[in-house]
């Protein structure tokens, strides 16, 4: 006789919670690594500019460090954004087995939590929007000010890290449209105050 074994909800639901702590954990890692990143290339272009005099600085391929380490934090974004969409909706359809939505408040589920949370991480998206900019004219305007005649040089390639920094913020504030939304929006007027 064979025994059939099965995970409940109550295990899912905290194991999928785990999850959307773990994804939350890894934005402010990103955020934290970016950081990290433009500080880095900021040591490097002013501790190169001593050794410029004896050969050539990669100040070009320096430059695009900064929006290519942009770039990858909002794609770091919107990848962390929509696998904790993902686990919201699974969360949600926990908490609407047998109706509980109806008994319980569930955040995932009732508009009022569930929009309530999204404005909250919107901060989150401001935060990475400012850092994203204030990293590349930062940096960017370092390099331009320290290596003057390689950027006049070098224009074209200036002009393409201007641009993908610029992309890169437009991806980290369009962030929301990928937040989580529950599929049932119960009215937040009504709310269930005979409990």
């Amino acid at each position: 006789m064979s025994k059939k074994f099965s995970v409940d909800a109550n295990y899912r639901f905290i194991a999928a919670y785990n999850e959307v702590n773990a994804r939350i954990a890894q934005r402010q890692q990103a955020l934290a690594l970016y950081v990290t990143l433009v500080v880095s290339l900021l040591a490097a272009l002013v501790a190169l500019k001593s050794g410029e005099a004896r050969g050539e600085v990669p100040v070009e391929w320096l430059m695009l460090g900064f929006p290519v380490a942009s770039i990858s934090l909002a794609f770091l974004n919107f990848k962390a954004e929509s696998a904790i969409t993902n686990l919201r909706r699974f969360l949600s359809a926990l908490e609407q087995l047998e109706n509980a939505h109806e008994e319980l408040p569930s955040y995932n589920t009732h508009a009022k939590w569930a929009v309530g949370a999204n404005k909250a991480r919107r901060f989150h998206d401001y935060a990475t929007a400012i850092l994203v900019a204030g990293g590349n004219l930062i940096g960017l305007g370092a390099v331009a000010k320290i290596y003057p005649q390689r950027m006049a040089d070098s224009s074209v390639a200036f002009a393409l890290s201007v641009a993908i920094a610029l992309i890169a913020v437009f991806v980290v504030l369009l962030s929301p449209q990928w937040s989580f939304r529950p599929d049932t929006m119960p009215d937040p007027s009504n709310s269930h105050s005979s409990h």
